[in-house]
């Protein structure tokens, strides 16, 4: 894929599938970023690995805002709400160090590769937040896994790699499967 080597950032989204760290070694593998010479000023490339973590709200289930318990309509618990950050904190952190040793297996942390990996993480939707990513960092590409959903959950769920394929501001590669073949070999 020699039509990628003078791509300055690369965004990957994984969400903690296996789909979505499919994709990130599809990237790692596939994806060559710009590599200027020694004596160059110009940056080298980088992934930017991204993940984006729902709000508390939405992650219990619930209506933003308050928990009602058979007493006031606004009262809320805040350590209910503290406990299902933390939750998702760690979780987001065990998707980016599960993300990251698949960099490291990959070897593009090695001193000579002259690529930069970097994780971001977001809260919000991942349709808008992904494009938002994108186009904060001014990315030349965006990689991204497909679960390939059926026709009835697509319906109701929508799909956030098609959302991004029509409004990332840059071009996107969506892999699909799930790569357990390529993961066992790897």
């Amino acid at each position: 894929m020699s039509s990628t080597s003078n791509l300055g950032c690369a965004v990957v989204a994984v969400d903690g599938s296996e789909e979505s760290m499919y994709a990130l070694r599809w990237a790692l593998d596939n994806v060559h970023l710009r590599s200027p010479p020694a004596d160059s000023s110009e940056l080298p490339g980088s992934f930017v690995v991204v993940h984006v973590q729902s709000p508390p709200s939405i992650a219990a289930g619930l209506n933003p805002g308050a928990i009602p318990f058979g007493g006031p309509i606004d009262l809320e618990v805040p350590a209910f709400a503290a406990a299902i950050e933390a939750h998702q904190k760690r979780i987001t952190q065990a998707i980016l160090d599960h993300a990251l040793e698949i960099c490291r297996q990959k070897k593009v942390f090695i001193p000579t590769s002259f690529v930069t990996v970097k994780s971001q993480v977001v809260i919000g939707d991942p349709k808008d937040k992904i494009c938002e990513v994108v186009e904060s960092l001014n990315a030349d590409l965006l990689v991204m896994g497909s679960r390939d959903f059926g026709a009835i959950k697509r319906m109701f769920l929508g799909s956030v790699s098609n959302y991004c394929a029509n409004h990332a501001q840059c071009p996107v590669i969506i892999i699909k499967g799930k790569g357990k073949e390529e993961e066992t070999s790897s």
